[in-house]
């Protein structure tokens, strides 16, 4: 494995500057959260996620971490070689179940099984690393006061429209008037709904915010590497008429193919080219490129079943505070997150009434 060598920036608790009022900026985050889950369990009966509701794939492989990695990616999870399972969750952004063709920005959320470390606060019991990212390498909110105002927007909609469909036109409406005011870019309007009809399997995801990388920091991404995933990457699907076009289009791929996948880690250098505080800003990749330091590894299988959806979708949470302290996410956004999904998992598991534990082991790929 050739790996471009950097030098990293140790990480210093002074890079985390947080604002006196962050605080009641995630309580007003919970509840707006808590405002959209409220009203997509009253229109579907069923609690669904508050973000990343829609899943077009629940895949389980393996992940192998060679033995021999340089001293600054030789950390955490990855400090020594190990094989592991990984539970890897496709889906697409928006608090609502979506017909594909109003889609918003894809997300792979990855649960590795079996591993070892001092852990972080809430997950002391449990042997599991989640990592949680999205098809872009940045952020369209740099804050959470910034995701705030554009959560506040869809909650706003969400009660004025009458159906789903009606709350992504009402959003996107908004969104694109509220840029406007501002100037600049429609950034929110592309999150929210502006997505290429491509293939889900092809695209390369982002943590998007930092985490810590042992003494390090870090953003990852996970980026297709076999054959057959990377002719994906740009390919057209088709999505007309078909609300569920993404989930055939994996399920065709995994019942004829295995794929493969290189977990990869981006070392900061530099904090004011690389800050923690502000997740829109895109780390320059020629300071410090992404180098890969694992393999994920699936067969082919069926991605999605009755019994995959209750043992993955109902059953399993994913959340960046699932973990070890030597990968701590980082940042405004990133702390935000911890309450906000518990709140999500506790709202799904009380209106489901479904169990939510984490694996101490994984389903074979034939379940």
């Amino acid at each position: 494995m050739s790996i471009q060598l950097v030098l990293p920036l140790p990480f210093d608790a002074a890079f985390e500057v947080i604002p006196d009022d962050e605080a009641q900026t995630t309580v007003e985050l919970v509840q707006t959260m808590r405002a959209i889950a409220e009203t997509t369990y009253k229109d579907h009966g069923y609690a669904l996620r508050s973000v990343h509701a829609k899943s077009h794939g629940l895949v389980i492989g393996e992940m192998r971490v060679p033995g021999g990695l340089p001293a600054p990616y030789a950390q955490g999870v990855f400090a020594r070689e190990a094989v592991m399972p990984v539970v890897m969750r496709f889906s697409t952004n928006p608090g609502d179940v979506l017909d594909d063709k109003v889609s918003t920005p894809r997300g792979l959320a990855l649960k590795l099984i079996g591993v070892e470390g001092e852990r972080l606060p809430g997950s002391e019991c449990h042997c599991t690393q989640d990592f949680v990212m999205i098809d872009a390498s940045a952020f369209t909110a740099s804050t959470p006061k910034a995701f705030l105002a554009s959560l506040k927007l869809l909650a706003k909609t969400t009660d004025k429209a009458p159906g789903s469909k009606e709350v992504l036109s009402a959003v996107l409406r908004g969104a694109q008037t509220l840029v406007e005011k501002l100037g600049g870019e429609s950034g929110m309007v592309k999150s929210l709904g502006g997505h290429p009809q491509t293939h889900i399997l092809g695209e390369t995801f982002y943590t998007a915010a930092p985490l810590l990388y042992g003494p390090y920091f870090a953003k990852m991404s996970v980026a297709p590497v076999s054959t057959e995933l990377t002719a994906l990457t740009d390919a057209p699907v088709d999505l007309d008429g078909k609300p569920n076009a993404l989930r055939d289009a994996v399920s065709d791929f995994f019942a004829a193919h295995g794929g493969e996948w290189a977990l990869r880690v981006q070392l900061a250098t530099n904090i004011d080219t690389m800050p923690i505080e502000d997740a829109s800003v895109r780390w320059p990749e020629d300071e410090s490129p992404y180098v890969a330091v694992a393999r994920i590894r699936v067969t082919p299988q069926a991605s999605w079943s009755a019994a995959r959806v209750a043992a993955i979708d109902e059953c399993m949470a994913f959340s960046p505070w699932h973990g070890v302290r030597a990968h701590r996410p980082l940042g405004g956004l990133m702390r935000s997150r911890k309450p906000a999904y518990e709140m999500s998992a506790h709202f799904r598991r009380e209106r489901n009434a479904c169990p939510m534990n984490e694996p101490v082991e994984a389903p074979q790929p034939g379940d």
